[in-house]
């Protein structure tokens, strides 16, 4: 079963169970591939690279909301509550982030086999990263510690 008809079950569940929040965040996730399937220039098949992406670039949006949210205290209290939820949810749906350690490795081993020691030449580093990695690393951390090994 593909990952779109997995969010579709998961849906109707929810629904069934009158699980709100769950409904709530799968429905914005369907409004934003649907926003995709028909975005200008759009000519592909839906996949689970594409369902992943979408999921992937709502969580962002949504870390970003957490944080604001944060900020304002007792005010958004019940708005962060909420935002972490569906923050949760997305994860459950994206592999697996890399921790420090793990990245570190990969840019050293990386950075060698590109064969890259000047600091100008970390933006084909993370481009090469970010092909193989997609959603298990952020391009500024593997920035971040590629401008930190080629100086040290």
């Amino acid at each position: 079963m593909g990952l779109e008809q997995d969010l579709n079950e998961t849906l109707k569940r929810a629904m069934k169970e009158k699980n709100q929040h769950t409904v709530d965040v799968l429905r914005m996730i369907k409004t934003r591939l649907a926003e995709r399937r028909t975005a200008k220039g759009f000519a592909g098949q839906v996949d689970d690279a594409l369902v992943l992406d979408v999921i992937g670039a709502y969580r962002k949006q949504l870390q970003k909301a957490l944080v604001e949210f944060e900020k304002a205290g007792e005010r958004g209290a019940a708005q962060t509550a909420q935002l972490r939820f569906e923050v949760e949810f997305c994860e459950r749906y994206l592999p697996r982030r890399l921790d420090e350690e793990a990245l570190r490795a990969l840019v050293r081993e990386r950075l060698g086999a590109l064969g890259i020691t000047d600091p100008k030449q970390v933006g084909r580093l993370v481009g090469d990263v970010m092909k193989t990695h997609k959603g298990q690393v952020e391009a500024a951390d593997v920035k971040r510690i590629a401008e930190e090994l080629l100086k040290g």
